[in-house]
């Protein structure tokens, strides 16, 4: 335990020094460490939802093909370390440690963001294991995001593009796609799965303004095995796909083979994760965003027995646009307990009544998860579909850390 309470004091917290977007820091602070991996070619993946899918399916498939990747994620579910990783395998708590001391070495003055820490530290890390190629996951955006500041990116793959951050990125989707598509390099290749017809235009303009190639592909056929779940994902396995048939392109090959089993070998917790909780069945999924919540509804449809409804644990941020994913989320017979995200201010059920009236019935509060499980369990029968855990990918960690910590 130790070790993660030295990371914590080590990473500054998102409260003290969180969403700052600009490059000028890392920019700095990487030039003064010689520019780390600066001639290793990296696939940036960027989007709204699905990006973290789609780098998990690259990740898994290069791998399969025994081609050395660095792969950056976020957020963590559970521990810091889950954001840097190496053929799948987490950085250790010694090395995530030695690095971050190394990049505060080169930025005594910058302060550095939590995220640029993190990004630094990964070239850093992925530098002196002499990765072969990286797969950087955009935190935020694009245009200002942390992963942007590595100056070779000759492949970037695209998630669905959705409202989400609008108080950075801007209020429709057009300014949103536009932060986004910034990250595309002249010359580049970019995959991208359909797309609203409004981020349409807006890469189509990007992309012919940096001479660069767009590929839309369809989502896969249900002929290909995925081991991530959810309809979804073979839209997203369809852009990890598009990548990996471009790689020819910087000097790397993927057999079809290779691709088949990474693919269907990928993983990503807390995506419709089932789970048990007293051996009875659980869904975890991290929709946190309507854009995310509409696809966890179109999930939903295909679910059997749901004349009774669905039972939802909700905990949303306060800076979310929690009505809008509570009314493309419930249906009827469908009732939400909300409850609180740890750590994290959220979304009040008063707030909530008073914002959707019209759904208020289907509204209930809880102070935590297990409150509402217990609940259901002493009702005699456990509802069918199971009960569905969503809202918040910090919500989904801390529940996972907590039913990992019974399980040891």
């Amino acid at each position: 335990m130790s070790s993660l309470l030295n990371l914590s004091e080590l990473i500054p917290s998102f409260q003290s020094n969180g969403i700052n977007l600009s490059l000028s820091r890392i920019e700095s602070t990487i030039h003064r460490m010689g520019n780390p991996c600066k001639a290793i070619p990296a696939i940036q993946v960027i989007g709204t939802n699905g990006k973290g899918s789609i780098a998990s399916f690259l990740e898994s498939c290069l791998t399969n093909a025994g081609i050395k990747v660095g792969c950056t994620v976020s957020p963590h579910l559970i521990n810091w370390c889950e954001r840097i990783r190496i053929n799948g395998e987490m950085i250790c708590q010694k090395d995530f440690e030695e690095c971050i001391n190394n990049v505060k070495d080169y930025s005594p003055e910058e302060q550095l963001t939590p995220f640029e820490l993190v990004i630094a530290s990964a070239f850093n890390y992925f530098s002196i294991n002499q990765v072969d190629l990286m797969v950087l996951e955009v935190g935020l955006g694009g245009r200002l995001d942390a992963t942007t500041a590595h100056p070779y990116r000759p492949l970037i793959a695209i998630a669905g593009i959705g409202l989400d951050h609008c108080e950075y990125l801007g209020k429709d989707l057009k300014n949103i796609a536009a932060e986004k598509a910034a990250v595309i390099t002249p010359g580049s290749i970019v995959i991208s799965s359909k797309q609203h017809p409004d981020v349409q235009e807006v890469l189509l303009k990007a992309t012919k303004k940096q001479n660069s190639k767009l590929i839309w592909v369809p989502p896969l056929s249900n002929d290909w095995e995925l081991g991530i779940p959810g309809e979804i994902q073979k839209e997203n396995a369809s852009v990890a796909k598009g990548i990996l048939e471009e790689l020819p392109s910087i000097g790397f090959k993927v057999s079809t083979q290779d691709i088949q089993e990474g693919l269907a070998s990928a993983k990503w917790p807390g995506r419709l994760q089932n789970t048990s909780w007293k051996n009875l069945p659980l869904i975890l999924d991290g929709a946190h965003n309507p854009h995310a919540i509409r696809q966890l509804s179109k999930e939903r449809s295909i679910w059997k027995e749901q004349s009774q409804g669905v039972h939802w644990i909700i905990g949303i941020q306060a800076n979310k646009d929690a009505p809008e994913m509570l009314r493309c989320l419930l249906k009827k017979n469908d009732l939400a307990w909300l409850v609180p995200i740890p750590n994290h201010q959220s979304w009040e059920l008063e707030d909530l009544t008073k914002a959707c009236p019209e759904i208020s019935s289907q509204l209930h509060k809880a102070d935590y998860v297990e409150q509402v499980l217990e609940t259901l369990r002493l009702k005699g029968k456990w509802p069918t579909p199971c009960p569905v855990l969503t809202g918040s990918l910090y919500l989904v960690g801390d529940m996972l850390q907590r039913l990992r910590a019974k399980t040891q």
